[in-house]
Formats: C-alpha cells, sequence, structure tokens
C-alpha cells in the first residue's frame, strides 16, 4: 500500500484538493509506519523461533501482533493529526517546476519526530535483536562442538 499510495500521490496532488492531499499524506505516512513496525515485528518473531524455542506459547498471538503493527502507527498519526491537520499538505519538491508537488509532512520537525526517530526506534531495536540472535546461535553453536568433542574422546 505504500507504494501504491507513493506512486499516486503527485498524480492526486495535482488536483490542488487540500482534504484530498492531506489524506493522501496520512496515508502515505500510515503505511511507512506500518512497514517500519512490521519490520520490527519480523525480528521479533525470528527472536521467538530462535531463541525461545520452547515454550513459547503466546495465546492469540497474531491477534496481538495485528494490534501492535497496524495500531501503533495509527497512535502516531492521530497524534500528529490531533495537534494540528495542517502539518500534512501539498509541497512542491521544486520551486522552478511546477509539477512536482507531493503531498506529505509540511513541517521538518514533524517529519524528524514522526518518521525518521520513528524508523530509528524500530532500527534499534531491529540491530538489538539480531545481536542477540546471532549471540545465541554462537553459544547454541560452540555448546554442540564441546559435546561432540566429549563424545570423540
Amino acid at each position: 500500500m505504500v507504494n501504491l499510495v507513493f506512486l499516486v500521490n503527485s498524480w492526486l496532488s495535482s488536483f490542488n484538493q487540500p482534504g484530498l492531499c492531506i489524506t493522501v499524506a496520512v496515508l502515505l505516512h500510515y503505511f511507512l509506519l506500518a512497514a517500519f513496525t512490521w519490520m520490527c515485528l519480523e525480528s521479533v518473531h525470528m527472536y521467538l523461533a530462535l531463541v525461545k524455542v520452547f515454550n513459547v506459547y503466546i495465546p492469540k498471538y497474531i491477534l496481538k501482533l495485528c494490534i501492535v503493527g497496524w495500531g501503533i502507527p495509527a497512535i502516531v498519526i492521530a497524534v500528529v493529526l490531533i495537534i494540528n491537520k495542517d502539518f500534512y499538505g501539498n509541497g512542491a519538491l521544486s520551486k522552478n517546476k511546477p509539477f512536482s508537488s507531493f503531498c506529505w509532512i509540511q513541517e521538518n520537525i514533524v517529519f524528524y519526530i514522526a518518521v525518521v526517530a520513528y524508523f530509528l526506534l524500530m532500527f534499534l531495536m531491529n540491530t538489538a535483536i539480531f545481536i542477540t540472535v546471532v549471540l545465541q546461535i554462537n553459544s547454541m553453536k560452540s555448546k554442540a562442538q564441546k559435546r561432540s568433542s566429549f563424545w570423540k574422546r
């Protein structure tokens, strides 16, 4: 959906309808944050599958993942809209190209907090989980090598 909204964004912004542009910008922002969130949830799933292999039954696991994966981005979007819906709008990418309008976040501070900081948080969580998984796999590998050398003796 983020790709689809991105592709039709420029065309829809050419209609110069503020409500349409705000809607397109909100959808683009929401689906981008949802993609980041689902990327993070995939790393959590990898952690559960590779590190916490046994006794990891979580009741209604998929429902909980869906609530987090679709809900957290919705909360971020709702907060931005509650603060000021005019943070979203039609911004020209270049002054000398009149057909380069694009519906997106207009305020730099909002962009850095609601997109860049969100991405960095997800990226840091992914990195931490990845390091944990690699260390766990490495320790299991070394334990297996010690056991095999013991049986060879």
